[in-house]
């Protein structure tokens, strides 16, 4: 016993020296930006070579093959390599799809018949719609981001903003989805039932969704008409693209829904466009090609939270967040703060709900404060965080997918930025009431 408290006090410094990592990351990046008078100009990927390789010096001990080694375990999490098959098919698909014109007619066939200051709160409402029925917000973005990419260039809308607003519905549903993992893993630490926790997290999620809905909308009607289309679309060719969305929302896994998306462009093409074998095989080519910036950053971001994790940087979060908790609301807060910083150092919101799952439990317990409730504490803030950083696997997907820097959404981010602010009402509010009776 005395051992595992040992293990688990991290002292200031040594804490402090764990999590630096991350500010040398932001340090560089911002401090950069700033200089240069421009926030694209700087590569995450240099950012984060610099912030990984103060984090293997940071390590207590070991020779630089054991540093490499630790950071290395984190880089091949069977997670992260995953996610990097995704982003490969996803950037494959996606080229191909431009390339033979589905999303083209897709885009075409939606102007026809929906109004255009309807197109942006109506994409928000689907990518809810999607990610609530797969309950995850990778499917939903693969789905939806080339299709919102080519719409703002048909409506002179900012593509950044139009991503943004399919970034936003999908973690929506990762939040509320009864199947998604963050649901799963917050009512398994709490101890509640799904549908409990579903209902405590409406109270939170829908008014942000309202507030969403009401901006987009707004924003909606300022963009601008498209001129009709060409004639001669060849709408067939939308049937991939269609595929895929429709295999998404019956939750078919994302890869092997991007691998019936390409198969189905490659056939459509074959038998309805001009478009040769080898010129199909170049598209493909040059999508994974694509997505390598994003699949380099993903590595490097993942080996430097592996070093973090091990130097003890979470530990000493969680130490110097509880030390001193005043009070129900403090509790709440504590908590809500406590999963946002372990998202931040890990890039995984289902991994940040497993990391401070039992801490949030016995805080939770110790205050009287409702367990249903504090579930869907853990899983909203998680995924606020989870849809802001720009080295988060969505946000890294969806830039890939659209050619954008991951940090061109942050200007844009009118869902997350509502779901905070509801976190916030209702932390200081005790809303909603009812589950505050007890205290």
């Amino acid at each position: 016993m005395t051992e595992a408290k040992q293990e688990e006090n991290v002292s200031r410094g040594r804490g402090l020296l764990a999590v630096s990592p991350i500010g040398v990351f932001l340090l560089l990046y911002v401090a950069t930006s700033l200089a240069v008078g421009d926030f694209y100009k700087m590569p995450l990927s240099i950012a984060f070579i610099a912030a990984s390789l103060w984090a293997l010096v940071t390590m207590r001990s070991g020779s630089v093959a054991q540093r490499v080694e630790v950071f290395s375990r984190g880089a091949a999490n069977s997670d992260i390599l995953y996610m990097i098959w995704i982003f490969i098919l996803a950037g494959s698909f996606s080229a191909l799809a431009v390339g033979i014109g589905a999303v083209d007619a897709t885009v075409d066939l939606a102007l026809r018949v929906m109004p255009t200051w309807l197109v942006m709160p109506g994409l928000f409402l689907t990518a809810c719609f999607i990610s609530m029925s797969i309950g995850t917000s990778v499917g939903t973005i693969v789905a939806l981001t080339p299709f919102a990419s080519q719409m703002a260039a048909d409506t002179g809308t900012d593509a950044a903003m139009m991503v943004a607003v399919v970034l936003g519905g999908s973690f929506f549903g990762d939040n509320l989805s009864f199947i998604s993992d963050t649901t799963i893993a917050s009512t398994r630490y709490l101890g509640v039932k799904m549908n409990a926790k579903f209902k405590a997290n409406l109270f939170i999620a829908v008014p942000a969704a309202v507030i969403a809905l009401i901006v987009y909308t707004i924003l909606g009607g300022e963009a601008a008409h498209p001129t009709a289309s060409a004639e001669g679309v060849n709408y067939l060719t939308m049937t991939p693209y269609l595929l895929v969305i429709v295999a998404a929302a019956m939750g078919l896994n994302v890869l092997c829904v991007l691998l019936l998306g390409t198969a189905g462009c490659l056939l459509v093409a074959l038998t309805t466009t001009p478009v040769a074998l080898i010129d199909m095989c170049t598209m493909m080519g040059n999508g994974i090609k694509g997505m390598s910036d994003l699949i380099i950053v993903t590595l490097l971001a993942a080996g430097m939270l592996e070093v973090i994790s091990h130097n003890g940087g979470i530990r000493y979060i969680i130490q110097v967040l509880t030390r001193h908790i005043r009070g129900a609301r403090g509790a709440r807060a504590v908590i809500a703060t406590l999963v946002s910083l372990v998202n931040l150092c890990t890039a995984n919101n289902t991994i940040a709900i497993i990391t401070v799952g039992k801490v949030s439990a016995d805080i939770a317990r110790r205050f009287g404060l409702d367990p249903r409730l504090i579930a869907g504490v853990l899983d909203t803030c998680s995924c606020i965080v989870q849809c802001i950083i720009p080295y988060g696997a969505q946000t890294l997907l969806a830039a890939g997918l659209a050619n954008l820097s991951p940090v061109a959404f942050l200007p844009y981010h009118v869902y997350p930025a509502a779901l905070a602010l509801m976190v916030i009402i209702s932390t200081i509010m005790r809303y909603p009431h009812r589950y505050h009776s007890a205290q």
